[in-house]
């Protein structure tokens, strides 16, 4: 309420001004208070606790490279980090967190409860290596060796997951500072098995979901980043709505008749079959999928048969993997895979046996999330480095929280500008490597998108 005390003809010239001017500026007020906007004071304190969480990452940079260097040595593959879940729990519980172990098999999830009460809001970062065996030439490259699918083979961090949890460690020793600040509650998430687990294995983001990382307490929203070789230290990088693609693992066996090499005519050859539907497969992106609405992916992977040159196998199997940006456009080839195998093998007299395995839907990016925290992103690298991209073809598992959660997934630039980015190594690749310099912003981005999430709530 406003009173408003004016005495004498100049009080009342004075005071018909102020009551005008009120008039003016009340609409403006109160349609600020409808649309929720903090007030004049809380833009301050929002200010300065993004100006404190900027010098705390800046200063958690010899930590983070650290952590960094010691998990590149020290890769796991998915489901197997042990030794990174030990050091994460060991470090979140220094802060004085709450600390869950053993999620989804390797998981670990923190929780840093703010001074005041409020929403929670929730930071992931993937845990596993690949099976690489590592030629980047770092002084802190992986020389460790395990077994895959019952080979032996080398193992590193080939996508820069290393880099994810120690940003994320950083993000977390900077919020437990400040944490009398936040009006709510931050869920650090450390996921095993991004990369995918075993054929026929649920695991990573998917499993977490299922044993309620999500749940307990209740997560409103999330966000991740992803470091990206392609890409210049100090830009960000996003998508609103489909970001990255959905991923889906097939594979087909093709049954025929054996016989000698010599003597085809007496074969149904599963080799030759299998040889036309790996051909025929290609049509279906070229001439199936309309691509001026969107994009789509069938790649064949694998193809074994036979075990001598001059023996016609009984049968043949092949594998691949499928990408798509939109549930049609997925369930449109599935439909035509499984066609296209059936009725090329039935024409050469065999049959096609054709399995889909789902493994990440679309990353998902909410466009009202994204919108809202767009501001927050422009202010942390500057708005000249947040950049808006293409849709990628690769895929994240990031996408199994978007499907119960808003999220939202960034690209973090981790080569250093200038570079040259054709000779760059791309991601899972034995040359991969990216700049620790990128890490300052990982870390502030990471804590500035928590922090504004909750006092915008």
């Amino acid at each position: 309420m406003l009173l408003l005390f004016c005495v004498g003809a100049r009080g009342q010239q004075a005071g018909s001004r102020t009551l005008a001017a009120m008039k003016h500026a009340l609409p403006l007020l109160l349609g600020g208070l409808a649309l929720g906007l903090p007030a004049p004071d809380a833009h301050a304190q929002n200010a300065a606790l993004n100006a404190r969480i900027a010098q705390l990452a800046a200063a958690e940079q010899p930590k983070v490279v650290a952590w960094r260097h010691d998990l590149h040595e020290h890769p796991e593959l998915g489901n197997e980090e042990t030794r990174t879940a030990a050091l994460i729990a060991a470090q979140l519980k220094s802060l004085g967190l709450e600390v869950q172990t053993g999620v989804a098999r390797t998981g670990v999830v923190g929780l840093l409860k703010g001074g005041k009460p409020g929403p929670v809001v929730a930071l992931r970062a993937d845990m596993d290596g690949l099976p690489i065996t590592e030629a980047s030439g770092l002084p802190y490259a992986s020389t460790v060796k395990a077994t895959y699918l019952g080979q032996p083979v080398g193992v590193m961090h080939a996508c820069g997951h290393d880099t994810h949890v120690a940003m994320l460690l950083g993000a977390a020793e900077v919020l437990s500072k400040v944490k009398q600040d936040l009006a709510g509650t931050v869920k650090f998430i450390f996921q095993p098995a991004e990369e995918g687990s075993l054929p026929g294995t649920v695991g990573g983001a998917k499993l977490m979901v299922q044993e309620g990382v999500l749940d307990n307490p209740k997560v409103d929203a999330i966000f991740g980043l992803h470091i990206w070789a392609s890409a210049p230290v100090g830009q960000l990088q996003y998508r609103p709505r489909g970001e990255m693609a959905s991923s889906d693992r097939f594979s087909i066996k093709v049954t025929g008749k054996g016989a000698h090499g010599a003597k085809p005519w007496a074969s149904v050859d599963p080799v030759v079959t299998a040889a036309e539907i790996i051909t025929a497969l290609q049509t279906i992106v070229s001439r199936q999928v309309d691509l001026t609405q969107d994009a789509a992916v069938v790649t064949v992977g694998t193809v074994q048969a036979g075990v001598r040159y001059n023996i016609i196998p009984p049968d043949a199997s092949l594998s691949g993997t499928i990408r798509a940006f939109s549930p049609e456009t997925q369930q449109r080839i599935w439909a035509a895979i499984k066609r296209t195998a059936t009725g090329i093998a039935a024409a050469n007299g065999a049959t096609a046996e054709v399995s889909i395995e789902p493994y990440v839907p679309v990353t998902y990016n909410d466009p009202a999330l994204t919108a809202r925290m767009l501001p927050t992103l422009q202010r942390t690298a500057g708005a000249a480095n947040v950049v808006e991209v293409k849709a990628v073809t690769g895929a994240e598992d990031f996408a199994c929280y978007q499907e119960k959660v808003p999220g939202l997934f960034l690209f973090l630039g981790g080569t250093p500008p200038g570079t040259d980015f054709s000779t760059v190594a791309d991601h899972h690749t034995a040359g991969f490597k990216v700049d620790d310099s990128a890490f300052p912003l990982g870390v502030k981005t990471l804590a500035t998108l928590a922090a504004d999430y909750l006092s915008k709530k």
